[in-house]
């Protein structure tokens, strides 16, 4: 693994304000105050750049320890000390050291340079077995820095956190682009669309393991996973061994399509994020490949190979649920293959999803829902096409603000309604399943289609089109009376609104912003003012049992998310197993601050009744202040302020908020009080705004739908003016 050394990697003067726990501002001032500041290494004159050893030891000699989370000290050690090894030994290391106990990695990184270079190669050497493709493992005491930081951030962070920096950085290095990861909620939805408890389940495309990561937590005990890239299969088979240990894990590195890992493989369901618009998918050397029983893919059409790959490995009645790009649905290369697909009863259902899904960002997939046709089974008359596009999105975000574009993009997936849109889809599914034949769907959000209809010229399978033709099947008096309750109900939504937003005028602090002293919640905690709870690495969730009921199925608990607290929701999910003994319980009066900086709603808030006994979930850092030194009113309220978020989030595309940056000022605890309860106030009218702006929505979307679908008439139109209006011309 060693090589000679390389050149000191460099830094920003951003990254800079991260290393030392400062704002921008501080390290701007720093360069002209300071004669023996690092002068630039390289960049540009207004981008320069520093040499990061430089820059530590100036920090070091002027007092300011690093306040980089050990994620961030793995990033930047491993930029610093380049290894010709690859990653596959250190992913090796991440998998034997989130085995260890806490005090076993903190005396591992107090050895000697060469003794604890050996102790990481009988560690990453003894799980050499269990990833593919993985390389010999060879450490020396050069890679002491490294190997330092790694175990630190498994212990602090969680052997998830490590894989995830590993990843990126083997990422980097390399020409492969196009590798995402699936959006957790995404990933659930797809794994709640196959029927049952599958036992045995494949990702032919596995990427980091997040599809089967889901299959796991719906009882799936044998996980199959292949990904072209060596990185991607190796970090899905160590993140599945530290987060599903219950199952039996097999992960290759290969192409699934030119090269197989498991021909023989017979699945009970296939989950799959297969790459977008591939030109060289093997479509020349593949064209009499026995998989393709609906007809040879075109060679634009390698969405459509995947579909068939999956179809080949399902057992007969067994079900695939893949995430496609809308062009498949409708492209004209692929229209022969899309018509077999139907009339084999091999297509069952097409979920349209919101843009912003998952990446890419600004496309709207789809869902395709496949099951393999049983010998001598049933005839498929229909398929079921189902629109979550429409409406799914929150307004909260948009307009100026402090945070930066790039945060609203990188949270759009986390902005959306999941619970609304996993509702819709999955309560119209396992309608249409019930009894396919009589079912009757949802005017503008799911509908039926009859095999026979779609058979046409073009095989346009694009759900919006579908479901909105279904809208005249809509009975104008019901629709009637709905839009008048729910227009109503937005008439006393906006009188509520008025009178939260009618408190009187707010004095102005004087001729210039109020300022104050303040504290890092990092200094409070230290000296005993909050308490800092998160969730536990799943290196240690991993060793936990879960609780049980007493007929020995896993005890069921809500969790709170913070989708929950950008929403303003109560708690909407629900947790088994490993999380329910280990994650910390919300108690009343605890301050919940969002982990990824976001401009989708509130980012703090405090916890009510409603939240009380819920589980803390990923992604939420949770302050427990002492109510006889710090109002949790007062205390959400400057948490959550977007300046203070700002100031302390780190990352390049996804803003992580590093909670013992944030900062809090010292006011005595009457004045606290006070503030408390203007921020209660302003709470309570953004509940009523997004309640109001809810029903706005709505109404205007029933209205709009009824005009447009002839169920409604315009204000002051009569009837017989109608009748008359569509009168054959004589």
């Amino acid at each position: 693994m060693s090589q000679p050394p390389a050149p000191s990697a460099q830094v920003t003067a951003a990254e800079i304000s991260r290393i030392a726990g400062v704002t921008r501002a501080t390290v701007s001032n720093w360069r002209r105050r300071h004669e023996d500041f690092p002068e630039p290494s390289g960049g540009t004159e207004s981008s320069p750049l520093y040499d990061l050893e430089s820059v530590r030891a100036w920090l070091s000699s002027r007092g300011h320890a690093s306040a980089a989370t050990p994620s961030e000290e793995l990033r930047t050690t491993l930029r610093l000390h380049a290894h010709g090894g690859g990653t596959s030994d250190l992913l090796l290391l991440v998998l034997a050291a989130a085995g260890r106990s806490s005090d076993e990695l903190t005396a591992a990184a107090q050895l000697p340079d060469a003794d604890l270079a050996a102790r990481a190669q009988r560690d990453a050497a003894s799980t050499a077995d269990a990833v593919p493709a993985a390389e010999t493992v060879r450490f020396d005491a050069g890679d002491a820095a490294v190997l330092r930081a790694l175990y630190a951030c498994v212990r602090d962070e969680g052997g998830q956190a490590a894989l995830g920096v590993l990843a990126e950085r083997e990422l980097e290095d390399s020409a492969a682009s196009g590798a995402y990861q699936t959006p957790a909620p995404l990933a659930d939805l797809l794994a709640g669309l196959i029927p049952g408890s599958p036992a045995r389940v494949l990702d032919p495309a596995c990427g980091s393991g997040t599809l089967l990561a889901a299959a796991a937590r719906r009882g799936a005990r044998e996980l199959y996973g292949q990904d072209t890239l060596p990185v991607q299969a190796q970090r899905s088979a160590v993140s599945l061994m530290l987060t599903t240990p219950e199952t039996t894990a097999t992960v290759h590195a290969a192409d699934s399509l030119r090269a197989d890992a498991f021909p023989d493989l017979v699945a009970d369901a296939v989950l799959c994020n297969p790459p977008f618009g591939l030109r060289d998918w093997g479509h020349d050397e593949l064209a009499y490949d026995p998989r393709w029983a609906y007809g040879v893919p075109p060679r634009a059409e390698s969405e459509l190979a995947w579909v068939q790959h999956a179809l080949a490995h399902l057992t007969p009645g067994g079900y695939a649920a893949l995430l496609l790009p809308p062009a498949t649905a409708g492209r004209a290369s692929g229209r022969r293959v899309r018509a077999e697909l139907v009339r084999g009863g091999a297509l069952r259902a097409v979920i349209a999803l919101p843009v912003g899904a998952a990446v890419p960002l600004h496309v709207g997939l789809q869902i395709w829902v496949l099951q393999r046709p049983e010998p001598g089974g049933p005839e498929r008359k229909s398929v079921l096409f189902v629109d979550t596009a429409a409406d799914a999105a929150t307004v909260a975000g948009r307009g100026g603000t402090a945070l930066t574009a790039r945060m609203r993009g990188a949270s759009r997936s986390a902005s959306l309604d999941w619970e609304w849109i996993t509702a819709r889809a999955l309560d119209a599914w396992r309608a249409f399943m019930e009894n396919p034949d009589a079912y009757e769907g949802e005017p503008g959000a799911a509908h039926a289609a009859g095999v026979v209809d779609l058979l046409d010229d073009v095989v346009d399978l694009t759900p919006a089109r579908l479901v909105r033709t279904s809208r005249a099947e809509v009975d104008p008096t019901k629709l009637s009376v709905e839009a008048d309750a729910t227009r109503r109900n937005l008439a006393k939504a906006a009188k509520s609104l008025a009178r939260t937003a009618g408190q009187e005028g707010w004095s102005a602090a004087g001729t210039s912003a109020r300022e104050w002293r303040t504290a890092t919640a990092s200094d409070l905690s230290r000296g005993g003012a909050l308490t800092l709870l998160r969730t536990q690495p799943d290196s240690v969730r991993s060793k936990g049992q879960a609780a049980s009921v007493g007929d020995g199925r896993p005890e069921t608990r809500a969790v709170l998310t913070g989708s929950d607290i950008a929403t303003g929701s109560c708690p909407t999910e629900e947790s088994t197993g490993l999380y329910d003994d280990t994650a910390p319980v919300i108690a009343v009066g605890d301050v919940l601050v969002r982990a990824v900086a976001s401009t989708d709603g509130p980012m703090a808030r405090v916890a009510g009744e409603e939240d009380a006994g819920a589980l803390l979930g990923p992604q939420i850092h949770l302050f427990r202040p002492d109510p006889a030194r710090l109002d949790a009113w007062f205390l959400a309220g400057f948490l959550g302020a977007e300046e203070n978020i700002a100031g302390a989030s780190t990352g390049s595309t996804a803003l992580t908020v590093i909670p013992g940056r944030l900062r809090v000022p010292l006011l005595p605890l009457q004045e606290q009080r006070q503030y408390g309860e203007a921020f209660r106030h302003v709470h309570a009218l953004r509940a009523e705004a997004r309640r109001a702006t809810r029903l706005a929505e709505e109404t205007a979307r029933l209205l709009s739908g009824g005009l447009t679908g002839g169920q409604l008439l315009p204000r002051g139109t009569r009837l017989h003016a109608r009748r008359a209006a569509i009168q054959p011309i004589r």
